[in-house]
């Protein structure tokens, strides 16, 4: 075939090629042009943000807020490891009529184990607040904002004259997720307490700050060589009651903490993670 013979076949071939639909680019130009201006309008208010920080101010006061009551329940767990190891330490012995010889440490030890792993998990508590606190710092720094203004100011324009590069929006969704995924998790979790855990956890942290009062009902030696061997059995009767009531306060506030150092966050993380996937193959099917 000449080179004259194939000249109108290439222009068709070419002006096919120009004209052939494309999914993408149709949908975008079908767009009103208010409607195509709001998703890079919103991209570039997220970018504004990473640099004025409003989220990070608010999640850092509630992550301290977390912390303080971290080590709060920490500090009352460890003063009331103290006092149960120094009640196990004593046996007393009483009866006017019957010499009764009691151990309070019998009673107390299941007790006692419970608080020593729940003394261990509010430090873990504490060390997830501080954790959030210094992910924080770090996802706020100049590098990761300007980092995400740039790569924002890009998608933006490639937005506007069509569809963006696949590479170029996972950039962006990995940007916006090392940025916000902290904040966002903390604020959610901190909200979460305050509306449903807060008045829960200050009931059941008072229980555990004063269980200490009611060990203080047991006889001292002294005391209970004078005293009847029912009344010392009663004693011990109170003894257990309050052992049991220790139990509840540590349980219901461990169940509080966990709910916020790990299941919200990671709900939240896991939530914003599947958004970002599905943006992503939302793009990579328009593109």
């Amino acid at each position: 075939m000449s080179a004259t013979a194939a000249a109108p076949e290439l222009f068709v071939r070419a002006g096919a090629l120009i004209h052939t639909p494309c999914p993408a680019w149709d949908a975008l130009v079908a767009m009103p042009p208010v409607v195509r201006l709001i998703l890079p309008l919103l991209v570039l208010l997220l970018a504004a943000l990473a640099w004025l920080k409003p989220l990070d101010q608010l999640a850092e006061t509630h992550a301290e807020a977390g912390l303080k009551r971290a080590v709060a329940s920490f500090a009352a767990a460890r003063a009331l490891n103290a006092v149960i190891s120094v009640v196990q330490g004593t046996e007393v012995t009483g009866g006017v009529v019957v010499g009764v010889k009691l151990a309070p440490g019998q009673v107390l030890d299941p007790v006692n184990d419970l608080i020593e792993q729940f003394s261990t998990l509010m430090l873990a508590a504490s060390i997830a607040f501080g954790t959030q606190l210094l992910l924080m710092k770090i996802g706020a720094g100049w590098l990761v904002a300007a980092a995400l203004t740039l790569v924002a100011l890009a998608w933006a324009g490639c937005w506007l004259r069509g569809p963006p590069p696949p590479w170029l929006s996972r950039v962006l969704v990995a940007l916006l997720l090392v940025r916000f995924i902290v904040p966002v998790a903390a604020l959610t979790s901190e909200y979460a307490f305050q509306a449903f855990m807060a008045d829960e956890y200050q009931v059941h942290q008072q229980g555990i700050e004063q269980a200490a009062d009611s060990f203080g009902a047991l006889p001292v030696a002294e005391e209970a060589a004078k005293a009847r061997w029912w009344e010392l059995r009663e004693r011990i009767e109170e003894l257990k009651a309050a052992a049991e009531r220790i139990v509840d306060h540590t349980i219901r506030i461990a169940v509080v903490f966990l709910l916020q150092t790990l299941v919200l966050p990671f709900l939240v993380m896991w939530g914003m993670l599947q958004a970002g996937r599905l943006l992503l193959t939302s793009a990579a099917a328009r593109s």
